[in-house]
């Protein structure tokens, strides 16, 4: 079993109120670099932040340790554009970061990006693999992507804030459409080129992964939530059309009440896992339950292994104790108390 992070960064991200997915919008660049390294190390090597959200909720990469610490999967993670560096062996594929999707061609990299990863999920030698995504703003350029492919289902588009600003969401979108004149609809069958002019780099790579190995006959997990939802359906405008599972965490699809609609209309069995962080013993944990944070960096699809392997119950403690690591090493390093692992 292979869980593989797709790691980038869209500017689109800097929009001010468009993601939660860092301290501060400074320091969402470095997000997807930090997770990409918590995941493989179960903790922080370069990267110079541990990610949380405004509100001191952690990033989901915690957890997807975790559960990797429980059940000892592999990981691999494909540089989805990155703008800094990471500690994370990656492997490349041509993605370059995204620019902010008001731009005209926000994404020069991403056909070229998509078939390289497509030829990679076509030579992986695993049965079942899980693809999950880190990149904050990612749900506003995958609203634009789905609206795009003509795909665009009213309520299925989360975000990493507990109130999502979908009308500001929509301004983007609308924005991003124009300026590519791009009709929605008229991106259908052409996935490379919609994600090109209104998505970003860690879709066209997840998308491309996620097709090849569905070709080659692999089992498909798709880790995540509207961003990956979106990177199923450049797949299938790929004309990719075997079944994959789309598996999610209980705080996504309470956000999104017809996620399961849009899932079928793409092809995708949905998978829901509690891991119980609403317990009063769940400490930082909470406030994935209270809508801060609900996906993200493979956290559903690694909650589905859990729940097949029989150990979704011991997440939530497993979690704590990354937590804590974490927390003793930002103590060790000195880190700044009032940077993105202060208080």
């Amino acid at each position: 079993m292979r869980v593989i992070l797709v790691a980038g960064t869209t500017r689109t991200a800097e929009i001010d109120g468009i993601s939660a997915a860092g301290a501060s919008r400074e320091l969402l660049v470095h997000t997807p670099s930090a997770d990409a390294e918590i995941l493989t190390y179960g903790r922080t090597v370069r990267a110079p932040v541990t990610p949380v959200s405004p509100t001191g909720c952690p990033t989901p990469a915690v957890v997807t340790r975790a559960v990797r610490e429980l059940l000892g999967f592999d990981v691999t993670v494909v540089d989805g554009g990155l703008s800094k560096p990471t500690g994370a062996p990656a492997i490349a594929v041509g993605a370059r970061p995204g620019r902010d999707i008001r731009e005209r061609d926000p994404v020069p990299t991403a056909p070229g990006a998509f078939a390289a990863a497509r030829n990679l999920g076509r030579a992986l030698p695993d049965e079942r693999i899980v693809v999950g995504e880190t990149i904050p703003g990612g749900t506003t350029t995958a609203m634009a992507v789905l609206r795009a492919l003509g795909e665009d289902v009213v309520g299925s588009t989360s975000s990493s804030l507990p109130e999502n600003p979908l009308d500001l969401k929509e301004r983007v979108v609308e924005a991003a459409l124009e300026s590519s004149d791009i009709e929605p609809g008229s991106g259908a069958h052409t996935p490379e080129r919609t994600a090109r002019f209104v998505g970003d780099p860690v879709l066209a790579v997840a998308a491309g992964l996620t097709a090849g190995a569905l070709e080659s006959g692999t089992e498909v997990v798709l880790g995540g939530g509207t961003q990956l939802l979106a990177a199923a359906a450049l797949v299938r405008h790929a004309g990719v059309p075997e079944r994959a599972t789309l598996a999610t965490t209980s705080y996504l699809a309470a956000d999104v009440p017809r996620l399961g609609e849009a899932a079928d209309a793409l092809g995708l069995d949905l998978a829901v896992s509690d891991p119980g962080f609403d317990a009063d013993d769940a400490g930082p944990l909470t406030a994935y339950a209270d809508g801060v944070g609900k996906e993200g960096a493979a956290m559903g699809g690694a909650l589905h292994l859990a729940d097949d392997a029989g150990r979704l119950g011991a997440v939530a403690d497993a979690t704590l104790a990354v937590l804590e690591r974490l927390n003793g090493d930002r103590h060790e390093t000195g880190a700044d108390r009032e940077g993105p692992n202060g208080p």
